[in-house]
């Protein structure tokens, strides 16, 4: 029986999450599996990847072929360069603590890589998001003073009317009485 290491599709349209598994290759795409190894969200930023390690690894050694996508998800992991590794030490290279110590420095290399792109990644949001607020201050700055201007004129043509009224009303009140008198 010829074995695949496959994605099964699962979530909801637009919004794939997968599950990596090893199936038949005569079974449908999200059929029956003969195992599940892992998960792959590639919705997160870097994309998310749960792997039983050593089961895909034994999964390899046995000739399971995995689809393109699952060989880079695998290489990305590890388990190739572990398999490399392991051919060394039956070839006779080097020994098994050798490449041991080899593999783990290549697994620690990578964990620094993917945290400064996380580092990157969340300073490059943290800028945008200063640029953003700054943006927003200033169309509030100038929101504000064409309110301010709006309410002094409002407030000066309130004096001004005020003091035409007052200017009205005595020259009223001084006509008032002579007319009195006559």
């Amino acid at each position: 029986m010829a074995t695949k290491i496959r994605l099964q599709r699962h979530g909801r349209k637009n919004y794939a999450f997968y599950k990596i598994v090893i199936a038949d290759s005569r079974a449908p795409r999200d059929g029956r599996c003969i195992e599940r190894i892992g998960t792959y969200n590639p919705n997160t930023n870097p994309a998310t990847v749960d792997l039983n390690f050593e089961r895909a690894l034994y999964w390899v050694l046995v000739g399971a072929q995995p689809t393109d996508t699952v060989r880079n998800i695998l290489s990305r992991e590890g388990v190739y360069m572990k398999k490399h590794l392991m051919g060394g030490v039956k070839k006779g290279a080097f020994g098994e603590a050798e490449a041991e110590a080899k593999f783990e420095a290549w697994k620690n290399d990578r964990q620094k890589g993917l945290e400064n792109l996380k580092a990157k990644l969340a300073e490059a949001a943290k800028a945008e998001n200063k640029t953003r607020l700054e943006a927003e201050k200033k169309v509030s700055e100038a929101k504000a003073k064409v309110v301010a201007e709006k309410r002094a004129a409002e407030a000066e043509a309130k004096r001004a009317a005020e003091a035409e009224a007052a200017a009205e009303a005595p020259a009223e009140e001084t006509a008032a009485p002579a007319e009195e008198n006559a």
